[in-house]
């Protein structure tokens, strides 16, 4: 099962501003609310699983070098075993 990814309201307000800025400064239109939410929604189901897939892959190598160092300290940390050969 899927889970949609949902933003929360203010964070969502702050993108819908951002994006009437984007179309009124750089296309020179006005986007009303209702579109510029819509047009966000659309991106986020169709972008957001690649965004949030990348996120869980550099998250993946990240943990995967940090679990490197720690056994590499582990083993630094050993103890010496001493050999029982014949006396």
């Amino acid at each position: 099962m899927i889970t949609p990814i949902k933003l929360p309201r203010e964070d969502k307000e702050q993108i819908i501003d951002k994006v009437q800025a984007y179309f009124e400064e750089e296309r020179s239109e006005t986007l009303g609310n209702l579109a510029a939410e819509q047009l966000i929604d659309f991106m986020i189901q169709v972008i957001g699983p690649y965004l949030y897939n990348k996120a869980i892959s550099d998250a993946r190598v990240l943990i995967t070098e940090k679990i490197n160092q720690i056994d590499d300290e582990l083993y630094a940390i050993e103890k010496p075993l001493q050999s029982r050969g014949r006396r």
